[in-house]
């Protein structure tokens, strides 16, 4: 079996050149983050989950690979990365990493040799056609790229690129092409990392197969099968956007992904959140399939990308676009929010807490992305997913905490004005106020790390008469039965339920409630309210 670890875990998302610039040469750098790791293990972090720090032209926030086995200079240097590794080991977190294994740059050494001579070991590390091929697939980013093939002169060939026409397509086919990303593997994991993201995971499953999804899954196989062979504890997390049906290829008998990221739940969660009503979420999580033993999910509210909705019916989409997304220059590429969730919350901090104790109720791993836990905004006026990819706010000293370098320097524009700015809303401002949205999420996520039954336990929902409320039993060394109050107005709850809580202790909650659960008196939320009470498998 695998290791239990990331499934009992908190994950903290951070862009390393947005975070914390501790040179003040203007771009965030992975010493700027062992300085702000007492601000992860406060929120009750046990796993730190880094983008992309390798070599790169940065087209593509680092996506663009042109070295997987460099630390990017704007980032430091690879004793940097081990002093990181080192720091955040002594904290309880473990470090996980991107792995890029889809495409790469295109002035990558490995691209450059193949372009220029078609009879170069490398010219087969690529996808190349003497016309385009209609595959089937379309354009990661419709209106930004119009194919999904680019003509090179030099090569005198098209190239094949399901993203960016600067990030060709490895031929995941090939079995140097898997060698290679082997040994970037052995490289990160000898260096200390406790796992990687796989991006683009089912596009890259399905290219390894030559267009069949089954017949690619040899490849989670054999990278989880050689990760785990140097570090048996070793996490793969795949972006893993499928129908619930088809999780099954990813997680194989528990032998391929740990941990396949539920884009899924994601959108039925906003979905529930829109409507206020819990329906969405238990649909979702009875057509969710059981993971095998060493397996499971991970759930989010917001990441690094646009909000795609493209799991829902178009009825239901424009429904949570409606609500959350009423404006044009909110969407992106006909199917997704281009926000963050403050601001799709209207910076309610009541709302924004209760949405992060739901997503810690869910049964699976939760992820907090940067500036969540204070509930920054988003800059509408950048282009595509670069809205929601701004500097973390610290204070409201010069640019909110985060360089004392010139703003022309910044990796982005901050947040300077209106509800969101770093004025306003800042670490600094929040950490001594028990009412802040910080404070909220340091208990919600401390709490979370000590409940390992959530992730790692048998859930199963209860029946209650409100239909704002979503409430689910969770059963392990310990049970924990945890209530969500979607709507904006108080509840109460069937009667019947104080029966079942009888033994338990309230552990969380989003403000005073009656001590003891009365069996007389019928329990109640408050609007946007969560409580989760708990007692051990023992007690009667």
């Amino acid at each position: 079996m695998s290791a239990e670890w990331p499934h009992t875990t908190v994950i903290y998302q951070v862009d390393p050149s947005q975070f914390f610039d501790r040179n003040d040469d203007g771009c965030g750098d992975l010493a700027g983050i062992v300085e702000r790791l007492d601000h992860l293990r406060s929120l009750g972090i046990g796993a730190l989950w880094l983008l992309p720090i390798f070599g790169s032209p940065f087209c593509d926030c680092g996506y663009d690979v042109s070295d997987h086995q460099a630390v990017e200079p704007r980032f430091g240097s690879e004793a940097d990365f081990r002093r990181l590794i080192d720091a955040a080991n002594q904290r309880g977190i473990r470090v996980i990493m991107e792995l890029v294994l889809q495409h790469t740059s295109d002035q990558h050494p490995w691209f450059q040799q193949a372009r220029r001579d078609r009879h170069s070991r490398y010219r087969d590390y690529y996808i190349w056609s003497d016309r385009p091929v209609d595959d089937g697939n379309q354009p990661i980013f419709p209106g930004v790229e119009d194919s999904i093939w680019q003509w090179d002169e030099q090569a005198g060939q098209f190239y094949r690129h399901l993203f960016y026409r600067h990030e060709p397509d490895l031929n995941l086919q090939n079995p140097a092409v898997i060698a290679e990303i082997e040994q970037i593997i052995s490289h990160w994991l000898r260096l200390g990392v406790a796992g990687f993201r796989l991006d683009a995971a089912s596009h890259a499953v399905e290219q390894a197969g030559g267009g069949e999804e089954e017949r690619g899954v040899w490849l989670l196989e054999r990278l989880a099968a050689h990760a785990r062979a140097i570090n048996p504890e070793c996490l793969l997390m795949g972006e893993v956007d499928v129908e619930p049906q088809r999780f099954q290829h990813y997680f194989g008998s528990g032998n391929r992904l740990q941990l396949a990221l539920d884009f899924w739940m994601n959108n039925h969660l906003f979905l529930a959140l829109a409507r206020e009503r819990a329906e969405p979420l238990l649909r979702a999580l009875r057509q969710r399939p059981h993971a095998p033993d060493g397996a499971g999910y991970a759930v989010w509210l917001r990441n690094h990308d646009e909000l795609d909705l493209e799991r829902l019916s178009p009825a239901e989409r424009e429904e949570v676009m409606q609500v959350f997304a009423p404006q044009e220059d909110m969407r992106v590429y006909g199917r997704g929010i281009r926000r963050r969730l403050a601001p799709m919350l209207n910076g309610d901090v009541r709302h924004q807490a209760l949405a992060q104790a739901l997503l810690a109720s869910l049964p699976g791993t939760p992820i907090i992305r940067y500036g969540e836990e204070i509930g920054m905004g988003d800059d509408l006026r950048r282009r595509e997913r670069l809205a929601v990819r701004t500097p973390m706010q610290w204070s409201a000293e010069v640019n909110g905490g985060f360089s004392r370098a010139e703003q022309a320097k910044l990796p982005a524009p901050l947040i300077d004005d209106g509800p969101f700015s770093y004025q306003r809303v800042n670490v600094a401002a929040q950490q001594d106020d028990p009412e802040s949205l910080l404070a909220r999420c340091q208990a919600i996520f401390q709490q979370r790390a000590q409940l390992g039954e959530i992730g790692w336990g048998a859930s199963e929902p209860i029946m209650q008469a409100h239909p704002a409320v979503f409430a689910m039993r969770h059963v392990g060394a310990a049970i924990t039965i945890v209530l969500a109050n979607l709507g904006r107005q108080p509840v109460t709850l069937d009667q019947a339920l104080n029966s079942e809580l009888k033994g338990f202790e309230q552990v969380l909650a989003d403000g005073v409630y009656p001590s003891p659960v009365s069996e007389t008196e019928a329990l109640t939320l408050n609007g946007f309210g969560y409580r989760w009470f708990r007692r051990s498998v023992s007690k009667p």
